[in-house]
């Protein structure tokens, strides 16, 4: 079977165009480029655009674009308009050859250069190969189900240069197992040994419970003859999900000893189909929604992280998620927001290998494991639908004559019928209000992009935002007493760091690429965008203006400070390809570019009026 008929000269023209716009736009952002103001040509001097020209540090190419510059340096650029010279001739767009021209000022360590370069070439195959398919335009998903809506999305990370990596799949794994394809996955399962492994339960919850609900007893009975048919004793192991490329590619391979030895016991297919989210890793049980997602280890390169899972580190993600959610359902501004989590509520690793025993840590601890996490289906009421955050920066295809390019949130506030500024005073009240909450009242963050957020929605309106991703991604700052199997989560952050779980995670994150979009499109100014964001703030402070710890924590703070640090992405990216940062010190990985000027500094602050009438 071919899996070339997507690399074509004109879809991979279109895939380049618009990645090396995206490169320019991001690594200038992050202050890697500096693209140099240059005189339009004669004829589009009443067209009033601004035209730049990026010249490589040896001078030979050069690449002139027209963009647009909005708050915190967002880079706008027009695909269309792009065009380069090499030695002062036309040359082709490439994305690769754009980072090995520029490299020298990319800070790319030589030895990595070629793993980027790599992940540059997965993600314009990604790109072309999305460009091939018959894909619902962002108005056709105004009333797509979930799982449509997850499949349909095209971008990735919009931050991230390089960010469909997926080093180690083959073209047939992509065509099988990519969130955009939208194909139905059978899970595997082993049974692996309870002395070996290590299974974490949410508070309640027991194991035969467990298996039983995300099973079915038919199932289980099944394997446990199964294993006795085998000669073993069921009663002896413990059933864990695995990618099926995860089986094929590393567990019979690297594994084999143990699969030789019955610690491993390779089961079949579970129940139900089951299909990847747009983390490629996590999987939505389509035929049983009721039931819970499955995040499995893969053992892939992507986006500056090696997929797996670490046994030691999962254990205790379910007590995690049940501190994290009791804490969220007492605090009456977080219920008042509509805003929840879903719990992870079992995570399983399996330890009995070499790997586990020797004590030089590696990848190889990681590639045994699994967790379940909740299904928000069931807590739908009437009318409402679910749709990934991410979804809300999601556009139409850019046409090669530079039509096209429409978003979702564009198409999703036409639909609503509300004025723009309200409909993103909901989105905000749903989604910012609560993490700034949880900042304030709780020295709690979040990492709330946008494919961690899942939007409850209502006639094209958001009306409640949902968490996921807790147990990894999840960290007190303060002094707060934790219990003990919850301490994991605590940070040491200073205090002018804090604050960048908002202005960086959210303001540069997600609220620039939203902004950008609507202001481009005509649907809301950029400054009537960040007054919304602006009012949000004050709405919040106004409300907790009797609580003298808020109060304390919103001067601490200070959210509408004139500047924030400039912590950037693709520059861990760049550094260390294989793993941009350290998970159990996040902080200290980060790297950073100056300082951005907060455009809610500037916005116009809320009267207290307004703020009587909003809050009414």
């Amino acid at each position: 079977m071919r899996y070339d008929e997507h690399l074509t000269p004109e879809l991979m023209a279109r895939a380049q165009r618009h990645l090396v716009a995206k490169a320019i736009a991001e690594l200038s952002h992050e202050r890697l480029l500096a693209p140099e103001p240059v005189p339009p040509p004669v004829e589009e001097v009443a067209q009033r655009r601004d035209h730049y020209a990026l010249t490589t540090p040896d001078g030979r190419a050069r690449y002139t674009f027209t963009a647009r510059v909005l708050p915190l340096e967002h880079w706008v650029v027009d695909e269309a308009s792009l065009a380069r010279t090499v030695d002062g001739e036309a040359c082709e767009l490439d994305a690769q050859e754009l980072v090995a021209e520029l490299a020298p000022d990319l800070g790319i360590p030589d030895a990595l250069l070629p793993v980027y370069l790599e992940e540059l070439a997965s993600t314009l195959s990604a790109a072309a190969w999305k460009l091939a398919q018959d894909r619902p335009s962002v108005t056709e998903l105004l009333d797509a189900g979930y799982q449509e809506i997850e499949a349909a999305m095209t971008e990735g990370h919009p931050g991230f240069v390089a960010n469909n990596g997926r080093i180690g799949f083959g073209a047939d794994d992509y065509a099988a197992y990519a969130p955009e394809a939208g194909r139905d996955v059978r899970l595997l399962w082993l049974a692996v040994r309870k002395d070996q492994s290590r299974l974490s339960l949410a508070r309640g919850l027991g194991e035969e419970e467990h298996y039983r609900r995300e099973l079915g007893e038919a199932t289980l009975a099944a394997w446990r003859d199964r294993l006795a048919g085998l000669g073993l004793d069921p009663a002896a192991y413990r059933f864990l999900p695995l990618h099926p490329w995860q089986w094929v590619d590393k567990v019979a391979v690297t594994f084999a000893p143990s699969v030789a030895r019955r610690d491993v016991v390779l089961l079949g297919e579970g129940p139900g189909a089951f299909r990847a989210q747009q983390s490629i890793r996590t999987f939505f049980p389509v035929d049983h929604p009721e039931r819970s997602y499955v995040k499995t280890a893969l053992a892939i390169q992507n986006m500056g992280f090696l997929r797996g899972l670490s046994p030691a580190y999962m254990g205790p993600t379910p007590a995690i998620n049940d501190w994290v959610a009791d804490l969220v359902a007492a605090d009456p501004t977080l219920v008042d927001c509509g805003f929840t989590v879903l719990r992870e509520h079992a995570a399983i690793g399996w330890t009995g290998d070499v790997f586990h025993r020797i004590d030089t840590p590696s990848a190889h601890r990681k590639m045994v494991a699994a967790l379940w996490r909740e299904s928000p289906v069931p807590g739908l009421a009437e009318g409402e639908r679910l749709a990934t955050m991410a979804s809300l920066l999601h556009r139409d295809p850019v046409d090669p004559d530079g039509g096209g390019g429409a978003s979702h949130v564009a198409a999703l506030v036409r639909a609503s019928g509300l004025e723009p500024a309200a409909w993103v005073r909901g989105w905000l009240r749903a989604y910012l209000r609560p993490l700034v909450h949880c900042l304030l009242a709780h020295d709690l963050a979040f990492m709330p992009h946008g494919e961690n957020l899942v939007l409850v929605l209502r006639d094209h309106v958001v009306v409640r935002a949902i968490m996921k991703d807790v147990g990894e991604e999840v960290a007190v700052m303060g002094d707060a007493p934790l219990p003990p199997e919850v301490e994991r989560i605590r940070a040491s952050v200073p205090v002018d760091e804090q604050s960048l779980t908002i202005h960086t995670d959210v303001f540069d994150g997600v609220l620039r690429h939203v902004a950008g979009l609507l202001h481009t499109e005509g649907v809301l100014d950029v400054d009537a965008f960040w007054a919304e964001v602006a009012r949000c703030l004050d709405e919040h402070a106004a409300d907790h203006a009797d609580d003298p710890e808020v109060t304390r924590a919103v001067a601490r703070h200070d959210l509408r400070r004139p500047r924030f640090r400039h912590s950037c992405l693709n520059r861990l990216q760049l550094r260390n390809t294989l793993q941009m940062v350290d998970l159990t010190d996040q902080a200290q990985s980060l790297l950073y570019a100056g300082t951005l000027a907060n455009p809610c500094s500037s916005a116009e602050p809320s009267s207290s009026a307004e703020l009587v009438e909003a809050t009414a």
